[in-house]
């Protein structure tokens, strides 16, 4: 009896934990994700918002389109079925114009919605009059963060804690951790109102780099650099993960980017590049004067050389 006790609360712990881990899935796959929340989020840049606008933009031309679809279906369907006599029109004949119409017109909507979404693709890769540029390097299974021309580098990898729970073998609750497996020990700072421009790489094998708040997601290739820009807007807590299998811990490297004002940003950058400056040299002691004395008793003893000399 012990033992069939035992296997169904197993079972039960497995499915607890697979239900547990939804949210924290989830979390990471919007921007900003509210309870029930059905639409994809805003987010925080210029190129969020523009894939936020474009993609509104297209739901609702999708939704006339399907009022007018199933409304003219649901229309024929109820008016004219053979409960109320309808028969069925065996004389309909071809119609060269309304096949014309009924292609010209989703031919004019793509054409009408490839302007917007190729200029948002061109403004998502133009990464000019950028004011700071991070190098983004991603490893199995941590990401490196270096800010080019500032002297400043460090690692992220996965919170000690959320490493904790995971190898602890307990079924982890919400209240152990509100961000497990998507907190890191290091965040990426940035400071928002200012275009950073990222490079992307690899040392081992292909990541991607994804926060959905920012708007983008970018491969890191070995020996191939990619480049992607935002400016963020609002100060917070950003969080994303690793978008490319990458070996079987890819779903232990989250990323974490933390936005805060220029002037925050300004006292961490110059805290980050006092704690990784090198040493300063031990100055050299100064050396003592010589005493009257003995320079006088060195005098004398130099003049009686020369007089025995002469």
């Amino acid at each position: 009896m012990a033992a069939g006790r035992s296997k169904p609360s197993r079972i039960k712990q497995w499915a607890l934990a697979a239900a547990l881990a939804l949210p924290a899935t989830a979390l990471a796959q919007s921007a900003d994700p509210k309870p029930w929340q059905l639409n994809m989020g805003r987010g925080v840049t210029p190129t969020a918002n523009a894939a936020y606008d474009a993609h509104m933009i297209v739901l609702w031309v999708c939704v006339v389109i399907g009022i007018l679809v199933f409304g003219a279906m649901a229309y024929a369907m109820f008016t004219f079925r053979k409960s109320k006599g309808a028969v069925p029109d065996t004389g309909f004949t071809h119609s060269t114009k309304l096949e014309a119409i009924w292609t010209a017109i989703p031919i004019i909507i793509l054409i009408a919605l490839a302007f917007p979404a190729t200029r948002g693709l061109m403004r998502m890769y133009d990464t000019r009059e950028a004011e700071m540029t991070v190098k983004v390097t991603g490893y199995q299974w941590m990401w490196k963060y270096e800010y080019l021309g500032e002297g400043v580098e460090f690692t992220s990898r996965l919170a000690r804690k959320s490493d904790d729970l995971r190898q602890s073998g307990k079924v982890i609750a919400a209240g152990d951790d509100p961000h497990y497996l998507l907190d890191v020990d290091n965040a990426l700072v940035l400071p928002v109102g200012t275009k950073v421009r990222f490079v992307l790489t690899a040392d081992d094998v292909i990541h991607a780099w994804w926060v959905p708040a920012l708007g983008w997601k970018q491969d890191a290739i070995p020996g191939i650099v990619n480049e992607a820009w935002a400016d963020i807007q609002a100060p917070g807590v950003y969080r994303g993960q690793c978008a490319e299998l990458c070996g079987k811990d890819h779903g232990f490297m989250p990323i974490v980017v933390k936005a805060v004002s220029k002037d925050e940003f300004k006292a961490w950058l110059a805290a980050e590049k006092a704690k990784h400056a090198p040493p300063a040299a031990p100055e050299a002691a100064p050396v003592a004067p010589e005493a009257p004395a003995a320079a006088a008793t060195e005098a004398g003893a130099a003049a009686a050389t020369a007089a025995v000399a002469g």
